[in-house]
Parts: structure tokens; sequence; C-alpha cells
């Protein structure tokens, strides 16, 4: 992960818990040793909008009782031509659940290839199976990231390879192309498999609550569990995890981080930013550190 997404983390987090304060750029410059000017122009940057209308942004999500209210901000969005045209629908993305076999031996009978690749919002470990991809998680350390996969699939063989076919999904996260068919190979409960899909039918630029979920799979009283669901979500942006917000229209949190979360909701409401991010990013080689 790059030093200055670093950096723009922790501004983001200090922002997200004084925010009510409304610190001055000066206060919050200084939380990341940098000159008020510079760090304006790296916020700006990375986040889309200076660091006081993200702390106008923060303010007002928190006084939105109704979560309609910040649909419709995203709504508009649409309106004015601003979504991103990389959309993911369940149609291009398919979900195959591993046989009960294959989860049971902890994917005894698999073998995983796998690679790290660098991508606007930091560092990604991408893995695949025969069928599609098992595993996309955005990570801060290739030690710790391997562990967790290797946890998932315990018995696994695994392998090191930096595939075209894996580069060109990492490359999905970045780019307008649409992909013909998109095949996940998910080891997962059937309630889980339930959620993942449900949350594949969530459009660019459009959120969803964790009690509108439960009810969009008949199981209203649910929302604990398909929080849970969600918080297991695999695969990162993909299984856009990230649209899901809490009844109040507070942001909520985010297994990858929750700069990440904003960063991916503002690339769908302005994807021109982002995809100009890219630019700057290159593969890294799946043996460094």
């Amino acid at each position: 992960m790059s030093a200055a997404y670093q950096r723009i983390a922790i501004a983001i987090q200090y922002l997200q818990q004084h925010y009510q304060q409304q610190p001055s750029l000066t206060d919050i410059a200084e939380q990341i040793h940098q000159s008020p000017s510079h760090f304006q122009r790296q916020f700006q940057d990375w986040v889309g909008l200076s660091p006081k209308k993200f702390i106008q942004h923060l303010t007002l999500q928190q006084a939105k009782p109704q979560l309609q209210a910040a649909h419709s901000v995203f709504d508009t969005s649409q309106t004015l031509g601003l979504s991103s045209a990389s959309r993911l629908h369940d149609l291009f993305v398919q979900i195959e659940g591993m046989t009960p076999g294959e989860f049971k031996s902890g994917g005894a009978t698999l073998t995983i290839d796998y690679t790290f690749a660098q991508t606007p919002l930091g560092q990604i470990l991408c893995a695949s199976t025969q069928v599609g991809i098992c595993h996309l998680a955005f990570c801060d350390d290739q030690a710790t990231a391997l562990q967790r996969l290797y946890a998932d699939y315990p018995n696994a063989h695994y392998r090191p390879l930096d595939s075209t076919f894996q580069h060109s999904v990492v490359d999905l996260l970045s780019t307008a192309k649409q992909p013909q068919q998109l095949k996940l190979h998910l080891r997962g409960s059937a309630f889980q498999l339930k959620v993942w899909q449900a949350l594949l039918s969530i459009p660019d630029g459009q959120l969803r609550s964790y009690s509108q979920l439960a009810h969009g799979i008949d199981h209203a009283n649910a929302q604990r569990a398909v929080g849970s669901a969600i918080g297991q979500n695999p695969i990162a942006v993909i299984i856009p995890c990230h649209r899901v917000i809490q009844s109040s229209g507070a942001l909520g949190g985010y297994r990858w981080g929750l700069s990440r979360k904003i960063n991916l909701l503002e690339h769908e409401l302005m994807p021109n930013r982002l995809l100009h991010d890219t630019d700057k990013t290159s593969h890294a080689d799946p043996h460094t550190a």
C-alpha cells in the first residue's frame, strides 16, 4: 500500500471520529504531519472532494433519518449521467457454490492459483480454482493475506501464478470494460450464497440497508445473519458489499477499511477520477513483501 493512501486513510478515520467538532484544515493536516496546502491537494486527488466538503458530507449523512434520503443523492447522479459504465450485474457474474465434498474436505481436490496486484486502493490478492475466482481481497501484508486464504482452504494445492486471467479480473476494478461472463467459485453455506447473489443485484451508485437485503431474500427477521454473511464476503468489489449501509444512512463498516468503501462509492459517482488514478499503478511482483 502506498504511503499516500495510508496518510489519507488516517485522515479519513480522524474525520469520521471528529467531524462533529468541524476541525479546521490545519487540525486535520497535523494528524498526518503535512502542511495544510499539501494535504488539501492530496486529499482532493484521492477522495475527489475537499476536506471541507467531505466534512459537510459526513454531517449531512448523519442527519438523514431514512435510507431513501441517501438514495436520492445517487439517483440524482445517475440522472446527470455520472454513473460508472463498469457495472457488474448478476447477468455477467455467476456464482457457483462448491460441492459438499469440496467444502467438507477443505479444498483437498482443488488447485488454487493466486497472484498479488496493485490497484488504486492498494494491493489485492486474487485466487482462482479451475472453475472461477474463489478469493479477491485487499491486503496490507502478503503473508497475512495468504494465511487467511489458506485458512479457508487448508487442504488445497496452491500455486503462485501471475496469470493473465487473474490480472484481467483485477483490471475490472479500475476500467470501464464489462466482462462477457465472470464465474465465481465460492465456499459458503446456502444462506451465504443467497446473500452474496443478492448483493450482485445492487446496481452501481445505489445503496441497500441490511433490512432491505433481508426482505429481498425473504428472510425479514434475519438481519443479523445477513450482516454476518456480508462480513464474510470473500470477493471484494465484484460482490459489492460496499453498497450496503445502515438504515439510518450511516455508512457503517467495511471488511477492507472504511476509507476504501468511501472511495469505491465515490468512484461509482465520479468514475473518471479513479480511472485516471489507475494510470499510476502497476502489477506487483507476487514474490515481494
